[in-house]
């Protein structure tokens, strides 16, 4: 016997986007109600922590206790320029003068007129020497350029752990080594024309000519750096501590 196949009821298209539109609505009605609760308890909480917040006992209110923080940073941030300042490729009183500007910035700059003028002029002094003074003892020894080029290389070499590890490893030593290994190279493949014994004496002499000039730099830097922290301090200290 054979069974006579369904047949669907026919919705009209009309009926079917009516009700499809009813459920969109629903579940958009329902979605508002979930963010307005959500929002509603999001409020709540922040209300609560606000109170709490506010309602501590432990505050910090005085901006004078927020002045000394700051003041302790900032001479932080000096001692780490003094260290710059003697250890090559690293910054020195840039640091110290950027520290003097913030102090400027927070407290004015009616007070710090001899600490501003003392770091500016030592960045300046101090530019001058890191010019000078690699040129001033490689021209002493009758350098060539060579020779002064390659011991910027081997010191950013040296600066980024390129070289091979030395017995006595560390940025400051390969610093050094790389200055003397680079001004050496460069110095030995200009002077072709030297015998080699000649050779290779020039190239050590101009390797540790440069060296010896730029930590002699160095040095002279630091001390700039100490001046001019040292002056901050002299003439900012009674105004944050008192006498």
């Amino acid at each position: 016997m054979a069974i006579a196949p369904r047949v669907l009821p026919q919705v009209p298209l009309s009926d079917w986007f009516s009700r499809l539109s009813d459920r969109l609505w629903q579940m958009w009605q329902r979605a508002g109600d979930i963010l307005e609760q959500l929002g509603t308890e999001l409020a709540t909480t922040y209300h609560q922590i606000f109170l709490a917040v506010t309602s501590t006992s432990i505050s910090i209110t005085s901006i004078d206790l927020w002045h000394s923080i700051l003041y302790w940073v900032l001479l932080l941030v000096m001692v780490l320029g003094i260290a710059g300042s003697f250890i090559p490729a690293l910054p020195g009183i840039t640091l110290i003068l950027g520290a003097v500007v913030v102090w400027g910035l927070v407290q004015g700059f009616s007070n710090l007129a001899w600490a501003l003028g003392v770091a500016i002029a030592a960045l300046i002094v101090s530019i001058a020497i890191d010019y000078l003074a690699g040129i001033i003892g490689a021209q002493r020894v009758g350098a060539s350029s060579w020779g002064q080029i390659g011991a910027v290389i081997g010191m950013l070499l040296g600066l980024f752990g390129l070289l091979p590890a030395l017995p006595l490893g560390g940025p400051i030593f390969g610093i050094i080594f790389g200055t003397v290994l680079g001004a050496f190279a460069g110095e030995f493949l200009h002077r072709h024309n030297l015998d080699l014994p000649k050779r290779i004496k020039q190239s050590f002499r101009v390797g540790t000519a440069i060296v010896v000039s730029n930590l002699v730099g160095n040095l002279l830097q630091g001390m700039l750096a100490l001046l001019a922290t040292i002056v901050f301090i002299a003439t900012t200290w009674s105004s944050v501590f008192g006498n």
